[in-house]
C-alpha cells in the first residue's frame, strides 16, 4: 500500500507498506527529500517498522524522533510528515486527489443563512450524504459575524451597528469578526472529511487547506504567503484571515474572507477595533478603504471569485453543485432556533 505526502513548502514523502497481524511487516521509504547522513533512512524505517497500524501519525512521528541521532538533519521534511504518509498508505488519511469535490459558485442569501449551511453543509459531509465542499458566499444586506468565543460588547458598538441597519451572528468557528457589507469582501467555505487532514495539528492544517487558494491568487496577479496561525498575506499586507471548526462527527469546516473593499470608516465605527488591531488591515488614517484584492488586481470581485473557482477545477476532480431544498429548509431552521436567537448570540455577552 503507498501512501504520498506533499509537505507545505517543503518535500515529497512517499511510503510503502506491508501488513500482517496489524503491524507494519514492511516499509519503503522515499521522496525529494534531503536526508543526513544516509544511514538515517534506514534509522526511520527501523523505528516504524512493527508498529500498530492504529498508530497516528503524531506516534509515528514520536518513535523516528527517538530514533534519530542528534547529528540526523531531515530537509524538506519532518517525521511527522512521514507518519501522515504512513496513514494514508494505510487508507486512515487522504489526500485532495482522493476525492470528489461539489463546487459552489455564489447564491445571493441572507448572510446569516450562509453561517448557517456552514453548519448543515460539514454535518452532511460528516455523514458521508454530500461531497466535500467548495461554496462561495453573496449576500444582499450587511452583517457582523462574530467568531464563536468573541464577546458582543467588546467587539461590536450595537449602537451604531443598529444605525447603519447591520446585524449580528455568532458563527461556529473560532477568530475573529467579519464586518459583511454587500460586494465589500470575499468569502469562501471548504467542508471535507476529517481524513483530508489527517495528522496534522489545528495550526498545521491551516496552511494545508490555505495552499489551492495560493495559486488561486497567484492566478489574479497576487504573490501571496501563509502566516501563521490563520492569515493570509500579499507583499503589500494581511488580505485574508481563515477559521475553522472541527466536527467529532468526522468532518472540518474551514473558511476564509478576503477583503475586496472595505469602508473602513464605517467599519471602524461599528467594530470596537483598536488602531494597532486594523493597522494590518491596510488602514492607515481616516476615511481609507481596505480595498487590498481591489486594488492590487484591479478585477471585479465576480471576476476574481470566477478565477478562484476555475483554478480550483483545474486543480482537483470537481463536479458543479448547488443547495438543495433540504438543505436550505435546515439552514433556515438552525437560523431561526439559533443563529438569531439571543442566548446563542449572546452566549458570550
Amino acid at each position: 500500500m503507498r501512501g504520498e505526502y506533499k509537505v507545505p513548502g517543503g518535500k515529497l514523502v512517499v511510503v510503502d507498506v506491508e501488513v500482517e497481524d496489524g503491524r507494519l511487516a514492511q516499509v519503503s521509504l522515499s521522496g525529494d527529500f534531503f536526508l543526513e547522513p544516509d544511514e538515517a533512512l534506514d534509522d526511520i524505517v527501523e523505528a516504524v517498522t512493527d508498529m500498530p497500524v492504529t498508530a497516528d501519525a503524531a506516534q509515528f512521528g514520536q518513535a523516528i524522533t527517538r530514533a534519530l541521532g542528534a547529528e540526523a538533519s531531515m530537509i524538506g521534511f519532518t517525521p511527522e510528515s512521514v507518519g501522515i504518509a504512513i496513514r494514508r498508505a494505510l487508507g486512515h488519511a487522504t489526500s485532495w486527489h482522493d476525492h470528489t469535490f461539489d463546487v459552489i459558485a455564489p447564491v445571493v442569501l441572507d448572510p446569516a443563512m450562509h453561517v448557517a449551511l456552514d453548519e448543515v453543509i460539514t454535518r452532511e459531509v460528516a455523514a458521508g450524504t454530500r461531497r466535500p465542499t467548495l461554496r462561495f458566499w453573496d449576500w444582499a444586506s450587511p452583517l457582523v459575524v462574530l467568531g464563536s468565543f468573541q464577546s458582543v460588547r467588546n467587539e461590536v458598538d450595537e449602537a451604531a451597528a443598529a444605525r447603519h441597519g447591520i446585524g449580528i451572528v455568532r458563527r461556529i468557528s473560532g477568530g475573529g469578526a467579519m464586518f459583511m457589507e454587500p460586494g465589500n469582501c470575499i468569502t469562501y467555505s471548504l467542508s471535507v472529511p476529517t481524513s483530508l487532514v489527517d495528522g496534522l495539528s489545528f495550526e498545521r492544517s491551516y496552511e494545508f487547506l490555505d495552499q489551492w487558494v495560493m495559486g488561486a491568487l497567484a492566478d489574479v496577479g497576487i504573490k501571496a504567503r501563509y502566516v501563521p496561525l490563520n492569515d493570509i498575506a500579499s507583499e503589500h499586507g494581511k488580505i485574508a484571515g481563515a477559521a475553522q471548526k472541527r466536527f467529532v462527527a468526522g468532518a472540518v469546516l474551514h473558511h476564509v474572507t478576503m477583503a475586496y473593499d472595505i469602508d473602513a470608516d464605517k467599519m471602524t465605527e461599528v467594530l470596537r477595533i483598536g488602531r494597532e488591531k486594523i493597522s494590518d488591515k491596510g488602514i492607515t488614517s481616516s476615511g481609507k478603504r481596505v480595498d487590498p484584492m481591489s486594488a492590487q488586481t484591479g478585477m471585479a470581485r465576480a471576476d476574481i471569485i470566477a478565477a478562484f473557482v476555475a483554478h480550483f477545477r483545474d486543480r482537483y476532480d470537481t463536479r458543479e453543485s448547488t443547495y438543495t431544498d433540504a438543505e436550505l429548509a435546515a439552514a433556515r431552521e438552525l437560523v431561526e432556533a439559533k443563529f438569531t436567537n439571543p442566548e446563542w448570540t449572546y452566549r458570550v455577552p
